[in-house]
């Protein structure tokens, strides 16, 4: 059975039976399997109402599996290391999402990928950047580098003149 390529992204801002949040995504990783490469966990600041500061990572995984059976496993994963569902926003031992697929889109009523929000999240691709600099979005055609660069323009302006 041929293997493809997928990015996952990795984050964390609650303590687990791993211990910290850079130690749980090591140990997702360990568990996830098939890691080709893994970028440096990065710290960030939460989305949504959170105060706990996340560590983040991207890792690109090879497997055989399809993307609704990778989705699957991901989420057992979670369960198994404490993550709860239906709480948006709230602290997470592990979250685990399929950013890219090396087969280009995927869409059911479970799963989209490209992962709609990733192109507007410095926490993905920053880490992204450093070891998929040359992947391109499917949906977009831009790679990687050109992602985080334009997001990093975004950045830099002020979207309105303050006192007017």
């Amino acid at each position: 059975m041929a293997t493809t390529s997928y990015v996952i992204a990795l984050g964390s801002n609650r303590w687990s039976r791993f211990g910290s949040p850079a130690r749980t995504i090591r140990a997702a990783l360990d568990r996830i399997g098939g890691v080709a490469a893994v970028a440096p966990v990065i710290a960030s600041a939460p989305v949504g109402p959170s105060r706990r500061r996340f560590a983040n990572t991207a890792a690109i995984i090879a497997t055989a599996e399809t993307p609704p059976e990778l989705l699957a496993r991901l989420k057992a994963i979670e369960r198994d290391f404490g993550r709860r569902r239906g709480r948006r926003w709230a602290a997470r031992s592990i979250d685990l999402d399929i950013i890219l697929w090396s087969g280009g889109c995927w869409a059911d009523s479970g799963l989209i990928v490209p992962h709609r929000d990733f192109r507007a999240r410095t926490f993905v691709l920053a880490p992204l950047s450093r070891i998929a600099a040359n992947w391109r979005d499917p949906v977009s055609g831009r790679t990687i580098r050109q992602l985080t660069a334009r997001g990093a323009r975004a950045r830099k302006v002020d979207p309105a003149p303050r006192g007017h």
